[in-house]
């Protein structure tokens, strides 16, 4: 599992953890009952805190992605992909209207706004 750690980032390494896991998920890269590393594995592979990926598998476990077997480990959860995309769009819609606040804020046009997302879109 490959997993990229942005030291830079002001988002807590655990939620980009959780974030990329999802992801996979998503995309099919992870399979459902498929075997996750062990905490300490993952701790090490990262070199991060092991408390930091008990954090996100405990996140991914509460938002229904993983499911944690005692003694055995951490597997992914049987989830319903539209749900997974439900909650991409939701995700998406938020970062959205920050970037919408964010151009109003300093006094860019909404049409500016909506050219500069469709060259954007174009470019990707």
């Amino acid at each position: 599992m490959r997993i990229i750690i942005n030291n830079s980032s002001m988002q807590p390494i655990y939620e980009q953890i959780v974030e990329q896991i999802k992801a996979m998920i998503l995309n099919g890269t992870l399979k459902e009952e498929a075997p996750l590393p062990s905490v300490r594995k993952m701790s090490s592979d990262l070199r991060v805190s092991a408390l930091t990926i008990k954090k996100a598998y405990d996140t991914l476990e509460q938002e229904g992605f993983v499911i944690t077997v005692h003694g055995k480990g951490s597997f992914i959860a049987h989830t319903n992909t539209s749900i997974l995309q439900e909650e991409c769009r939701k995700e998406l819609e938020a970062k959205l209207e920050d970037a919408i606040r964010l151009g109003r804020s300093s006094g860019i046009e909404d049409e500016d706004i909506k050219a500069l997302f469709n060259l954007l879109m174009e470019e990707s």
